[in-house]
């Protein structure tokens, strides 16, 4: 009983995460139409879109090869399952002996290599303009987020999601600088892998500055629905990520009961909607910044990674 009432759980959270991720993008853009004195579209606006791709007839290039038709399912499935992976509302569940941190990188590294390669497939100029800019991007944002992650495991004792979970949540831990350049670093890196502003706009399409936008240009239908859907997946695997590193308090424990487990996923919910208002305050207090300045943008999230596993390695050695 106690295994199915586990992989029910862990079920539970596998499809939540899938069920939220289109909300919190709505949260987004109305937080970020309010702000600008607009009415916005509904926050379930994004169901509706889906839904509506998903009737439609898929367009396909005529040199259009299998890598192009396949490429929408893997990328979903790569960025789901490291979604699915993260504790949300409770640690030590079934599956999260697998919820290692250097695994969610190598998932989301997957599910960009199938996404350039799908960009590239069809040989137009805009597609192979947001691949190379999209690995130029990712050839500084992984390395900051494992060095972040190595930030976070020499506090932690490990880089099991659930163990850094548990530990972070004592009060052995305390106030670390450190920690606080690993939370920057994460937070840039985050702002990049989801082609949000300051690095791109997710909103518009103009030719000279998109990035994710210009691969996915040639999609429609289904195969454009499970694109948007992995990208909102992402979304929400970063914010749920920074919640389980740097605020994990509220989560319920291994082998909790009912009420333990709702009021975690209270508390988890509560910490995501403030992290969506929290991003769509800052898109619209600050602009994005050129195409050639966006590797300073991350150098600067490779360095604060990088200085806080030095700070680290310096404080033990004292």
């Amino acid at each position: 009983m106690e295994l199915i009432r586990d992989l029910l759980v862990q079920g539970v959270q596998m499809l939540v995460v899938v069920a939220l991720a289109p909300a919190l993008l709505g949260l987004v853009r109305k937080v970020r139409a309010r702000l600008m004195r607009r009415r916005g579209a509904s926050i379930l606006q994004p169901y509706r879109d889906l839904l509506r791709l998903m009737r439609k007839d898929v367009v396909l290039a005529e040199n259009a090869s299998w890598l192009f038709r396949a490429a929408p399912y893997l990328i979903f499935a790569a960025t789901w399952v490291a979604a699915a992976l993260v504790p949300t509302f409770a640690f030590g569940l079934q599956f999260n002996w697998t919820a290692d941190l250097i695994a969610i990188v190598a998932l989301l590294g997957s599910a960009r290599f199938f996404l350039a390669l799908a960009g590239m497939d069809v040989g137009t100029a805009f597609g192979g303009i947001g691949a190379s800019r999209e690995m130029m991007i990712a050839s500084m944002a992984e390395p900051a987020m494992l060095l972040a992650a190595f930030s976070v495991a020499l506090v932690a004792g490990s880089t099991q999601l659930s163990t850094v979970a548990e530990h972070m949540a004592t009060e052995a831990v305390g106030l670390r600088v450190s920690l606080g350049l690993a939370l920057v670093a994460l937070v840039i890196v985050a702002l990049a892998e989801n082609a949000r502003i300051p690095v791109d706009n997710p909103s518009t399409h103009l030719e000279l500055t998109m990035v994710h936008e210009a691969m996915v240009l040639e999609y429609s239908g289904r195969h454009l629905a499970m694109i948007e859907l992995a990208a909102a997946l992402k979304l929400l695997l970063y914010i749920s990520l920074i919640i389980c590193v740097f605020v994990p308090w509220g989560m319920a424990g291994a082998q909790s009961g009912v009420l333990a487990y709702l009021a975690g996923f209270g508390f988890w919910l509560a910490k995501l909607a403030l992290g969506g208002v929290a991003l769509g305050a800052f898109e619209v207090s600050i602009a994005k910044m050129r195409v050639f300045r966006v590797p300073d943008f991350l150098g600067a999230a490779l360095m604060l990674g990088l200085l806080g596993v030095l700070l680290l390695f310096v404080s033990r050695s004292l």
